[in-house]
């Protein structure tokens, strides 16, 4: 089993990227907060999974290559999903689903009648597939202190209307992993999670001339088509946007510092490889670089790849660069 695993840093100077809705010592009823992680050191700002999840998929959204392999979303009462066909759809494969219709006769009914539905995959029974990519929360690596700005509204007759937010000057680090046997690889044994496949979607595997293996009960791209949507999903990263507050903000989400490689199993090795100096700034721990690459050499896979912004702390790029 082989991983690309790696660990990303985002630059926020001064950011409200993910916004909580409750703001933590609120001055101000109407105040925006942003989500924090609370410690006896101080305040971590963070941006949750989902969010970063989020970012990417609309930003890959925007790729043509990507854009033309995104799936449909179909939604009945409170319950949505994709089209949950991972053969042809690229974030279906990469991204994971869950869809299990309603069976009620009305949900039925109102499924026939939903034009929108026209090239939908018809679904026998309620298939999932876990997420091959996996995202860690992106956490601020020191605690800093949680500004408030106050602002009107005032382009109206009367007295200004108040509001208040919260942001934040931090660096915010992340792990990231993408199952590189999983891409491209499709299951349908029957338990939670790995019944990728229904009877319709099996069948249109067996069409197309997928490679299976009838032992594991699993159907596989060929090769090429597996690494073009691996290719795809980290050149999302290269273009990535979103976050809140970006109208009165502005904060390039694209990351300024990557590092990853290939490893046997899901274990992250780079965890601990950046961290921050006694004044919140981020360091690159040199020691534990090195012993990571060394204790675990008989997992990794590929070389090390590591992708530093010219202009971010270029002390510690340069330091970076000595180590090898």
């Amino acid at each position: 089993m082989a991983f690309i695993a790696g660990t990303l840093l985002l630059d926020a100077p001064a950011s409200a990227l993910n916004n909580s809705n409750r703001a933590f010592d609120a001055d101000y009823d109407n105040e925006v907060g942003v989500k924090l992680i609370r410690t006896k050191e101080g305040a971590l700002p963070y941006v949750s999974a989902q969010s970063f999840r989020f970012w990417l998929r609309s930003t890959l959204e925007q790729q043509p290559d990507w854009a033309a392999h995104t799936a449909p979303i179909f939604r009945e009462n409170k319950v949505a999903y994709t089209d949950a066909n991972p053969l042809r759809y690229w974030d279906d494969d990469l991204f994971g689903y869950m869809r299990a219709e309603s069976k009620k006769t009305t949900a039925k009914e109102a499924r026939t009648e939903d034009a929108s539905r026209a090239s939908e995959t018809e679904t026998q029974t309620s298939i999932t597939r876990t997420s091959p990519f996996r995202m860690s929360t992106l956490v601020s690596i020191a605690p800093v202190n949680i500004v408030k700005d106050f602002g009107t509204m005032s382009r109206h007759e009367g007295n200004p209307v108040p509001h208040a937010h919260q942001f934040y000057r931090a660096t915010l680090k992340g792990l990231f992993s993408l199952d590189l046997n999983r891409a491209g690889t499709f299951s349908y044994r029957d338990q939670s999670g790995s019944r990728n496949l229904d009877e319709v979607r099996i069948q249109a595997a067996k069409d197309e001339g997928l490679h299976h293996d009838e032992k594991n009960k699993e159907f596989r791209l060929p090769t090429d088509e597996r690494a073009k949507r691996i290719a795809g999903l980290l050149k999302g990263l290269a273009h990535l946007e979103g976050g809140a507050k970006q109208a009165i903000h502005y904060t390039d989400v694209t990351p300024v510092v990557v590092m990853t490689a290939v490893f046997k199993g899901g274990n992250n090795p780079l965890h601990y490889v950046v961290g921050a100096d006694e004044k919140g700034r981020p360091k690159v721990q040199v020691e534990a670089l090195k012993e990571a690459l060394q204790v675990w050499r008989d997992c990794l896979l590929s070389d090390l790849y590591v992708g530093w912004v010219q202009g971010f702390y270029d002390e510690q790029r340069v330091r970076l660069e000595a180590t090898f």
